[in-house]
């Protein structure tokens, strides 16, 4: 059952059952924690290692970067704008915040590549490639980023959903519209491949989002997508998340994989700190602050946002942010750390 079809057919289907019952207890975000769950209890309990669907997960960023996208119009984006400083002190007190869970794993003996890349919240696959230029241990960095991200989906929405409920509704839900969703998602789809093949980050997630927000900009469409999209979404991407996970990855340097919890529980504390702070200085939301100052995916903390009827335009204008600083930011950093080590010997 490990070639071919045979390997992911079974994979969505445990996704939409964990799903399913993640909406019936009333989970926040159901269909993706629901089907991140199911997958990985599956992959860690039966010897069936099933994988991912095949073009699952980019399918499913693509539904969701569309659909994140419809949320800006011009008003928002003027919004966004006039607390362009903000947003960027945001994203770089996440940044900085980092620092703190690499001077953690320092402490526990990991050399400075490892400590460094594993902690950056720029994308699993960014800072494994920036990893290998400056002898890290690949594996390490690979699964420090993936356990983030996934220890942030699990987290929370939770955490949200306890202590704030659902909170007042910022933005409403917009109608569907099938002409302009049937422009817009292969002109995303198209622009994401391009963006893909010019090796750009996470193609799948910005090419969509670019297209539909410049549309819902330019044409000013409140529109929205049509029920169930965003569940499919959040569905493709909880399964193809859940196969990264089984027996040997938690087996796999036990310890690590602990301080990485724990270093990743110290930087949401550090950014939810910091958004209550600015949220008492400024008028905006301090729910949609704190996700935005999250280091989790982008996909992640704006389906959370949009499920909690807060500020995706804020979140995702934070979260891109912070993405973009740690991918310039990062290298340049490491290089003058790593020099200043080596003066210090």
């Amino acid at each position: 059952m490990r070639d071919g079809w045979r390997a992911w057919w079974a994979t969505p289907l445990v996704g939409a059952l964990g799903g399913l019952l993640a909406s019936l207890a009333h989970w926040p975000l159901p269909w993706m924690i629901g089907a991140l769950v199911a997958v990985i209890l599956f992959r860690c309990t039966t010897p069936w290692q099933i994988r991912d669907l095949p073009g699952g997960r980019k399918t499913g960023q693509c539904i969701i970067g569309v659909g994140i996208g419809l949320h800006f119009s011009p008003e928002v984006v003027e919004q966004v704008l006039a607390h362009f400083w903000l947003i960027l002190f945001g994203a770089l007190f996440t940044l900085l915040s980092s620092i703190a869970a690499v001077w953690l794993l320092r402490r526990t003996g990991e050399d400075p590549a490892t400590a460094f890349f594993s902690c950056m919240p720029g994308g699993s696959g960014e800072m494994v490639n920036l990893g290998q230029r400056h002898g890290a241990v690949l594996s390490r960095v690979a699964a420090a980023q993936s356990l983030r991200v996934v220890a942030l989906v699990l987290c929370v929405p939770m955490i949200f959903k306890l202590l704030m409920g659902d909170g007042d509704a910022q933005f409403q839900a917009a109608p569907a519209d099938g002409l302009w969703l049937a422009v817009l998602l292969p002109a995303g789809a198209a622009l994401a491949w391009l963006w893909q093949r010019l090796q750009q980050p996470n193609p799948w997630l910005f090419g969509p989002l670019l297209v539909s927000a410049t549309a819902s900009i330019v044409w000013n469409l409140h529109i929205g997508l049509p029920h169930g999209a965003s569940q499919l979404g959040q569905l493709l991407i909880g399964s193809g998340l859940g196969c990264h996970f089984d027996r040997a990855f938690f087996r796999r340097a036990p310890a690590f994989l602990l301080r990485t919890l724990f270093s990743t529980a110290l930087m949401m504390a550090l950014a939810a700190l910091a958004a209550f702070a600015l949220g008492a200085l400024t008028a905006l939301d301090i729910r949609s602050l704190t996700l935005g100052m999250m280091p989790g995916g982008i996909a992640e903390m704006s389906l959370t946002a949009e499920t909690l009827a807060l500020s995706v335009p804020l979140v995702t204008a934070m979260q891109v942010m912070r993405l973009l600083l740690v991918l310039f930011l990062a290298e340049p950093l490491f290089r003058v750390w790593r020099k200043r080590l080596d003066e210090g010997r």
